[in-house]
Formats: structure tokens, sequence, C-alpha cells
């Protein structure tokens, strides 16, 4: 992967986890990313906002403080003991938010005006409640650009090998990218060129600033979460697999349409194709595999890497139950997003020859 050489293809793919108490990162953590860490295994982190202004939940961390920084790094000397290698996810949820989560109560920033609504949380009890956001003005997007970059160069100072854009999820990158959310008609909005101008400036600004080789983007093209879909998909993932051979980046990190609606798992081994074909570097796919179609998908060249959350949240030793084709823990949804620095973290057993 670029200047990395991995053991494996089995990636751990970046999850919000919600216990980082007031968006720093706790000594908890280390044990987590430790246990889930092997030899020549690529783990990316769970979403770390940029700016005070990122956040749309309680307890994600943050990248934009030197305490931020500071509680990291002992997290990625952990991983690094292990001879792991740690790239960061760095993010902003834009209008995936409600002023509660902002300086001084402000209205979330986005792309656009147009409010989100209410949405019932996966434990079917908890109901988020979105602002109505700010839409960006024209001159303000280059300070937002600006805070995506001393993100990753305080990613790198924490200790981490790269960073991971998180353009995907309705997110406030991905509020630019499709054309449901982003119904600016400046610069930034209307073509296909101009809605994936805001991703690529950013890419351009943290490749100046860390090196293309420490550089990956997530994407998710098909998805619709938090009303972000899209025309043209399949046209949208092209432009950007092709626009970001520009700058030599170590990998692009693409979610299967399958996952287009949370649980729905359908059969669509092709759709990526495309845009692993057209991307020059590390390709990963993610989004609802198992042991037996990631081995095919890396098989058939769709992919060369592999990103699993669930299963390796419940499984700290995915790679070596892969290897053995053991059996797999079964997780536990209702501890995904509680505050618990064990239950539902630190808990999940290893196979006994691992103990």
């Amino acid at each position: 992967m670029g200047n990395f050489n991995l053991s494996h293809r089995v990636v751990y793919a970046p999850m919000t986890r919600q216990r980082s108490y007031g968006y720093v990162p706790q000594p908890h953590a280390i044990l987590y990313y430790s246990q889930r860490t092997t030899k020549g295994g690529l783990i990316i982190s769970e979403s770390c906002g940029i700016s005070d202004t990122a956040q749309g939940y309680p307890d994600t961390p943050g990248i934009w403080t030197t305490e931020q920084v500071e509680a990291w790094k002992p997290i990625t000397d952990a991983v690094h003991a292990k001879g792991g290698i740690f790239f960061c996810q760095i993010w902003h949820g834009g209008r995936v938010s409600n002023t509660s989560f902002q300086p001084n109560g402000q209205a979330p920033i986005s792309s656009t005006d147009k409010k989100l609504t209410s949405l019932v949380r996966s434990n079917d009890t908890d109901v988020e409640q979105f602002s109505t956001p700010r839409r960006l003005r024209t001159d303000e997007i280059p300070l937002i650009v600006n805070d995506f970059r001393l993100a990753a160069r305080n990613a790198v100072e924490a200790g981490f090998d790269g960073v991971e854009i998180h353009g995907a999820h309705g997110y406030l990158i991905d509020q630019f990218l499709k054309d449901e959310v982003n119904d600016r008609t400046d610069q930034y909005g209307g073509s296909l060129k101009n809605r994936c101008r805001f991703a690529l400036e950013i890419v351009e600004a943290i490749v100046d600033e860390i090196g293309a080789d420490k550089v990956g983007i997530r994407l998710s093209p098909f998805a619709d979460y938090s009303e972000s879909g899209d025309s043209n998909p399949e046209a949208l993932g092209l432009y950007l697999a092709e626009s970001l051979n520009k700058y030599g980046i170590a990998y692009c990190h693409m979610v299967e349409p399958r996952m287009k609606v949370l649980e729905e798992i359908s059969e669509c081994p092709q759709s990526l194709v495309p845009m692993r074909k057209a991307f020059n570097g590390t390709f990963i796919v993610a989004g609802g595999y198992g042991r037996e179609d990631g081995n095919e998908a890396v098989a058939e060249n769709r992919a060369d890497l592999v990103g699993y959350g669930r299963w390796f949240l419940s499984n700290p030793d995915l790679p070596r139950r892969f290897e053995l084709d053991a059996p797999l823990n079964k997780y536990d949804r209702d501890t995904f997003y509680t505050s618990d620095p064990v239950i539902g973290y630190t808990d999940y057993p290893f196979l006994e020859s691992n103990v």
C-alpha cells in the first residue's frame, strides 16, 4: 500500500464508539486498538473531528487541540509496539449535528441550508434531532479546507502513519458531493466537477501538508445515509476515482452499494469495479463482507484490501480467525455506542490459542 508493507488484506475499518469523553481520547482506547493490532495490519481509527464545529455525536474524539493530540500518542504508540499501521480518519459532520454540539450554540455548517429530518437511532429508542444548517459562504470554504489540513498535521504529530479523509455517509464532504443535498449555485455546486471541488481541494491541501503516501480517502457514492443520495452515483464514483490519481494518494476506500440502506444486503459484486480499475493506488472495499466474499473480492481482483467493521469490533483477532476459518463471536449492537469503557469494547474474547 504505497510505502507500507502489509502482512494481510484484512483492514480494521473506522467505527465510531463514543467513548472519548469530552471529545478527548481515553486511556481505555489503548487496549481497544492494541487488541485489534497485528504486525503489518492496517487499522483506521474512529472518526476524529477536525474542529470544534465538526462534532455531531457525544464523546467522539477530536484531533484539533493539543490535549487531543497528546491523548492519542499513547494509543498510537501501543499500535506501533505491536507492528501495526495506524491511519487516523478525519471528519466533519456538517449538517448531521445540532446546535447543542456547536460552539456558542450556533447552527451547524453545510453545503446547504436544508434541514435533515429526525432519525431514530439503531437502538430503536433514541431520536436524533438535527438543527437547520447554515450554508457556507464561498469565501468560508477555504477555511474548512485549512481545518482538514491542520487536522492531518496534528494526526502525524500524534503518531499516526497517515490520515483517511472521511468523504462518505452523508457528512460534510458528502454533502458537497451529492446532488440531492448540494443545491449551491457557486463554483462548489451544480456540475459534477463543481460538487467534487471541495473534496479534491481537501485532498490537495493534505497531500501538500503531509505527503501523498500518508493519505487515503473513504467514499460512498451509492449510499444515501442522512438523505445524501445522488442521481448518478456511478458517474460520481468514477469521476472521483479518476481525479484522485492526480495526487498519488495511498488508497481509496469505497463502500459497497449494498450498504445503501442499513442492514440491507444484496449482491452487486461488479458495482465498484469501474472505480477500482480507474484508481491507480490501493483499493479498499467495505460493506457487509464476510470471510468468503472478502476472499472472492481479492481473488477476482475487485479489491486489494477488505475493510471489516462489526466483525472486527467483536473479534479482536479477526485476521487469525479468518486464517483458521474459526467461528466468530457475535456482536452486540446495543453496546456499539455506549460510554462503557469495557463492556462491548474490550471484553470480546480471543481464540484460546491467542490468550
